[in-house]
């Protein structure tokens, strides 16, 4: 019993130092040299002056910048419209990169639509015309000397050859056809690259003449690598019309004005929470609070380290909305604590009927939340896609929270010494105090 309690309590002692040596580094903020962590994790940024939680990837209405949305105009007899708008997409970031805006997002706008985010920029004109310029495409010889434009290229369409290999297809025009028929037959053996926008993408070697205009391109890796590079070279072949449908700068001083009020509601009804937690549940409600404060930390710091996740004033939402979620699963396995202990059952057994009880509830409610934000994830664009995205981590880290890391504060606690019942809980008569 006695060796019991001390693992309890040292338990107990670690989480609380970790806890709060996180906390206090998430309000502080903590120096992540190019060296350290960042080895671990390659996906985040490299600078010197990189600090958490300043990495967080804050989105264009919290950082401001410029966004735009483009209309595209489907040509004549192209079939395969979507690689196309793909393709467009590919180009638009692989240029916005290359000129330093590797933090841009562009996304598909409804059937034809794109929609392209660039945070922090002072020079919306430059950025327009950089977006616009069109797509080029040059094949190359060995010696560097432009031979064909994408101009010629018809078709360029991913596919796996006999050995299930991913390739791409690709099929010329006429003119096209006649000028790679002669360079292939001078070239046999030699690599003919490719370049688009003036970097390299593709350094095939010849294997035999290509007379019909229509050939392969093998050692691609995967499918997706061969759907990404077969639209880039059909893109910088057809060049979609975009047609500017709205633009606009979202100003950095907003940006600041709405993050800070939007943090500082969020502050206060947290506060809120704990508190009623607290008066209605007592030691449960201070452990549901220290969950509460896990949760916030591991999930702005999963925010961090997870690519592709950008923190909006939606994804705030869905933040908060997640919190809601957590406090709602404590309330449920309370209740079914406190239920447990009016059936006369000591204070270890009804943790662990508790807990199981109110599983099958928990896992209802937060399974239909994680369907719901699938659905905004795979159907929405721009905010309503990041309020899906933050809604399924939010929800993920609160059953986790609310489940595993409350279950494991209780048992331990409760395991400290003989505590009155009354420490626990209010409002709750024992059937032993009914008699």
């Amino acid at each position: 019993m006695k060796n019991a309690k001390t693992k309890a309590i040292v338990s107990l002692a670690v989480v609380l130092a970790v806890t709060i040596a996180a906390g206090w580094l998430g309000l502080t903020g903590m120096p992540l040299p190019p060296n350290g962590l960042y080895k671990l994790l390659p996906w985040l940024p490299t600078t010197d002056a990189a600090n958490w939680p300043e990495v967080l990837p804050l989105g264009l209405d919290l950082r401001g910048g410029v966004y735009v949305e483009y209309s595209a105009e489907k040509p004549e007899g192209e079939a395969d419209f979507n690689s196309l708008i793909e393709g467009t997409m590919a180009v638009i970031t692989t240029r916005l990169s290359d000129k330093g805006y590797s933090e841009s997002t562009v996304q598909k706008l409804g059937e034809d639509g794109i929609r392209v985010e660039i945070p922090d920029v002072t020079d919306p004109n430059a950025i327009l015309e950089l977006i616009g310029e069109p797509a080029l495409l040059e094949f190359k010889t060995p010696d560097g000397e432009t031979f064909m434009t994408g101009d010629m290229v018809a078709t360029a369409v991913p596919a796996y050859n006999e050995m299930g290999e991913a390739v791409i297809n690709f099929k010329l025009n006429a003119e096209g056809t006649e000028i790679f028929k002669n360079m292939t037959s001078a070239h046999i053996g030699q690599a003919l690259s490719i370049y688009l926008d003036g970097e390299l993408l593709l350094n095939p070697t010849v294997n035999e003449t290509i007379p019909t205009g229509e050939g392969q391109i093998s050692g691609m890796g995967t499918i997706e690598d061969a759907q990404t590079i077969a639209s880039q070279i059909q893109s910088g072949a057809l060049p979609l019309v975009l047609t500017q449908q709205k633009v606009d700068t979202v100003s950095a001083t907003l940006g600041d004005d709405a993050l800070s009020t939007s943090v500082l509601a969020a502050c206060v009804g947290i506060v809120l929470i704990m508190a009623l937690l607290i008066v209605r549940y007592r030691m449960n409600g201070v452990l549901a609070s220290w969950a509460l404060v896990i949760y916030i930390i591991t999930l702005f710091f999963a925010i961090a380290v997870i690519p592709g996740i950008q923190l909006t004033l939606p994804g705030i939402a869905g933040i908060v909305l997640g919190i809601g979620m957590a406090v709602d699963a404590n309330v449920i396995i309370f209740e079914r604590f406190n239920e447990e202990i009016r059936s006369g059952r000591s204070l270890k057994a009804a943790v662990r009927v508790g807990f199981r009880n109110a599983w099958s509830a928990i896992l209802d409610a937060n399974v239909t939340t994680l369907i719901a934000a699938g659905v905004l994830f795979a159907y929405g664009t721009g905010s309503i896609q990041g309020f899906g995205i933050t809604l399924g981590l939010s929800v993920l880290v609160s059953m986790f929270t609310a489940v595993a890391v409350t279950r494991f504060l209780m048992k331990n606690v409760v395991a400290i010494k003989d505590w009155n019942v009354r420490a626990f809980t209010s409002g709750v008569q024992t059937a032993k105090e009914g008699k």
